[in-house]
């Protein structure tokens, strides 16, 4: 009798393999449906979420077609795994919740680790970050209120920060808000050039930005 073949397991698309691994996706998915969302995300990334079809996808994690059915309901539904799992590791990026939320903690610290963390945690993740930040409106709008809240919640933990400071005096700023809104953007922002082969490495970008936002806010 002929030996048994085993198929191979699918491997995800070389230019995502340091950004999405199996740690990245968590024990949430089995290793088919990991190989199917690290797909999604390089096919999202090049050509857009309405442009890209169930075949891209499935052909980019050596699948068929149907592969990507067989996990979820459909394309959308796999951008919305994409969306919540990218958002929640970016949340936690950003230092557990009791340091998060500690209201006796250095304003200054608080902020230059919040900030490190954004930073390099898109850093490391750019084309995952990319599809997070450029895709929402593909989303359905239960879909898109769930991320929403997610936002919601990191933008919170920086204004939550940036308030101490100011109350505290040592930050100076007109406006918590747009002061936020800016540090975010900047951080974000990242994502449509940097490369993980590039000059500087996550960490370096992280204390670059951090320099950047606490001069934003007046410290010297």
């Amino acid at each position: 009798m002929a030996a048994r073949r085993t198929r191979p397991r699918p491997r995800p698309p070389a230019a995502l393999a340091d950004e999405a691994d199996d740690e990245f996706w968590g024990p949430e998915y089995p290793p088919v449906a990991r190989s199917l969302l690290t797909s999604a995300v390089a096919c999202f990334a090049k050509k857009g979420f309405e442009a890209t079809t169930t075949r891209d996808i499935g052909t980019g994690a050596g699948l068929s077609t149907a592969a990507l059915y067989v996990h979820f309901s459909s394309k959308e539904d796999a951008l919305f795994a994409i969306m919540r799992i990218g958002h929640q590791r970016a949340l936690e990026a950003l230092g557990p919740p009791a340091l998060r939320n500690d209201a006796d903690r250095d304003p200054v610290t608080a902020v230059s680790d919040l900030v490190r963390g954004l930073v390099s945690w898109h850093a490391r993740h750019p084309t995952v970050a990319r599809v997070c930040q450029y895709e929402l409106s593909a989303l359905t709008p239960e879909h898109y209120r769930e991320i929403a809240a997610v936002r919601k919640g990191i933008t919170d933990v920086f204004r939550f920060a940036v308030s101490r400071g100011l109350a505290a005096g040592l930050f100076d700023a007109d406006d918590v808000n747009r002061v936020v809104r800016v540090i975010l953007s900047t951080g974000v922002d990242l994502v449509r050039w940097y490369r993980l082969d590039g000059i500087d490495s996550p960490e370096v970008l992280g204390e670059v930005y951090v320099k950047l936002a606490l001069r934003m806010l007046g410290v010297r």
